[in-house]
């Protein structure tokens, strides 16, 4: 059975399918369908702690399905800007799961992963499947995974 790791880019995910369907994404619906590929032997989300209770409930909501989620603080500048990213987590975990995997999958369209999937692919022989919004998915992330699922009416809420 194909070995599947998942990691989500929740705030990516939150943003892209907001903007392009004012709608929501649905983890329950993604889990079943990943869960038909194969085994999934780790599941990480990664999101920003806003310490809000509708963001705690949602990361409760994700620990159910089975995710385990990882979270960040959220950092207001003193310029009025935010910081709150997980690329780099997100890079670390997928490496070190290269050699216990068949395939990686990645819930973001941040073109700043092309260069982890082409990693994963050449040096780890390792499937990657990106699922993200078409229209907001960075093109060098569709070109450089093996499959790319557009995120439709049938992932959202």
């Amino acid at each position: 059975m194909l070995k599947i790791a998942v990691l989500v880019d929740v705030q990516n995910i939150y943003y892209t399918t907001r903007d392009a369907f004012a709608k929501q994404f649905n983890y329950r619906q993604f889990w079943q369908q990943l869960s038909q590929r194969g085994e999934i032997v780790i599941a990480n989300a990664y999101a920003i702690d806003k310490g809000d209770a509708q963001q705690a409930k949602f990361q409760s909501a994700l620990k159910h399905i089975g995710f385990d989620v990882k979270l960040k603080p959220f950092i207001q500048r003193s310029d009025g800007s935010a910081k709150g990213d997980w690329d780099v987590g997100i890079t670390i975990d997928a490496l070190e799961a290269a050699n216990d995997i068949d395939c990686l999958v990645l819930l973001s369209g941040d073109g700043d992963f092309d260069l982890l999937l082409l990693t994963l692919k050449h040096k780890y022989q390792c499937k990657t499947v990106v699922y993200g919004v078409a229209q907001l998915t960075a093109t060098s992330l569709v070109n450089a995974a093996d499959e790319f699922v557009k995120i439709e009416e049938s992932l959202l809420l």
